[in-house]
């Protein structure tokens, strides 16, 4: 039986809507409600498996966000777009800090931690998925923990970083609360999340990709986060847009909208996709994807 909140997982107002219905196109195609929370514009999934049935929809052969070999082309250009990423990734933390204490929160496979070690930087990771994590164990050893609860509690870090990891977590405010406490106090953490209002969420509807029920139990806008900063006591430092993100997700979408269209044509309306998306974005600022940076104040 799913579980039923009664209050927004942000801002714990009892002022919400259901708002709509999304269907799980990458996995087991149940439907799931989306509720909107009134004050803080987060949107939800209400009601939602809890953190003891959710682990089956993570362990299906098409979800492959934990996997570090590709099984087909949508998987190989995935891998290949996160490789990419994460040099990019280690370039865009050492802006704020050259080197210094490294926590990835959702870590996956490692590679990010991987790549910021060879760098000089000293690292950690936290990966609820046990197979995501004995991968991740494979490259870094006893670095990559299961829990924040196996983190020593004196332990500080310069750098937390959640990519794409924030809109998974069950206990979010208690999460994150626990993150600060870890987080030194000239630290920055830097949160990347999907945005329901960019231009290919508008397109795709409930077929965007973004939504990922219910894997992805939150959905953030410019509102939401601006709560999130207000609800935990953050200043904003930064925003970079994922222009890549717009691309790939435009490549998923495009293949649950439509699933007799042959590859090709897939692969070249998602460019399309992509480009105008970030092209739109460029004057309102709704990317696809952002990473946000964020310090104590």
């Amino acid at each position: 039986m799913l579980e039923r909140l009664s209050k927004c997982p942000l801002c714990k107002s009892g002022r919400f809507l259901n708002y709509t219905e999304i269907t799980d196109h990458a996995v087991t195609r149940e439907t799931f409600i989306l509720c909107k929370c009134s004050d803080c514009q987060l949107l939800f999934t209400n009601p939602r498996p809890s953190t003891t049935q959710i682990g089956p929809y993570y362990n299906f052969p098409e979800y492959f966000s934990h996997a570090d070999k590709a099984k087909n082309l949508t998987q190989w250009i995935y891998q290949k777009t996160r490789n990419y990423n994460i040099s990019k990734k280690v370039d865009f933390i050492q802006q704020f800090k050259k080197k210094g204490k490294l926590l990835d929160y959702g870590c996956g496979t490692g590679e990010f931690l991987k790549e910021a070690k060879s760098r000089g930087w000293k690292i950690a990771g936290i990966e609820p998925n046990e197979k995501a994590r004995n991968q991740a164990r494979l490259k870094l050893k006893d670095k990559v923990k299961y829990s924040l609860e196996e983190i020593k509690k004196e332990a500080s870090f310069d750098i937390i970083t959640l990519y794409h990891v924030l809109e998974h977590i069950h206990d979010l405010r208690k999460t994150i609360k626990k993150l600060l406490n870890h987080l030194k106090s000239d630290g920055y953490l830097i949160i990347a999340v999907p945005n329901y209002e960019s231009h290919d969420a508008k397109k795709y509807g409930k077929y965007w990709a973004g939504w990922d029920v219910p894997r992805h139990l939150y959905h953030f806008n410019t509102a939401a986060i601006e709560s999130f900063k207000n609800e935990f006591d953050l200043e904003l430092c930064s925003v970079k847009p994922m222009k890549l993100d717009s691309f790939y997700v435009s490549l998923l979408s495009e293949g649950y909208l439509d699933k007799q269209t042959s590859l090709l044509t897939k692969y070249w309306k998602a460019f399309h996709s992509g480009l105008k998306s970030n092209k739109l974005a460029r004057k309102s600022g709704e990317y696809s994807s952002n990473i946000f940076v964020f310090q104590k104040k």
